[in-house]
């Protein structure tokens, strides 16, 4: 069995508009996250991201000429007890690397990985996402658009 590396990577997609992109996961309803993938060996995080937002949302960021923006955010976290059995017996922790991707308005999603989709006011999508890493990450980027915490 290959394991999972303990290193992932957790994309935020916004719009112009500062709506952002929350995808249900498919094996939990009430989880609700931005693009988040582990890492392939030998794989380093900005590749990581890329290869994550093509896979979950079907955006290749290259051909649409977007940017995908490196936040300067290494996160550490525990990995959640029901996932464990996907790393390495003790490993319990998580390195995640955190970046940001601003698309058009109305880019069309292609799930892969997941049940639905919206796109939602920062704050709305900062109280969907399960996570208090991607929670933050939101916060960070509405701040960093001016907004008021």
């Amino acid at each position: 069995m290959s394991f999972k590396q303990p290193r992932s990577v957790l994309v935020v997609i916004y719009d112009q508009h500062h709506r952002v992109l929350v995808m249900q996961r498919l094996d939990d309803a009430n989880f609700w996250q931005s693009v988040t993938g582990s890492m392939e060996p030998d794989e380093q995080p900005f590749d990581t991201a890329l290869r994550e937002v093509l896979e979950e949302t079907g955006i290749d960021v290259a051909t649409l000429g977007y940017q995908l923006v490196d936040c300067a955010i290494t996160n550490q976290y525990d990995i959640r007890p029901a996932w464990r059995h996907r790393y390495a017996p003790g490993v319990t922790t998580n390195t995640e690397y955190v970046f940001c991707l601003q698309v058009k308005s109305g880019q069309t999603i292609a799930l892969s990985e997941h049940s639905d989709y919206l796109w939602l006011p920062w704050r709305e999508a900062a109280q969907k996402v399960w996570s208090q890493t991607n929670r933050e990450a939101i916060k960070r980027l509405a701040k960093a658009w001016g907004e008021d915490l």
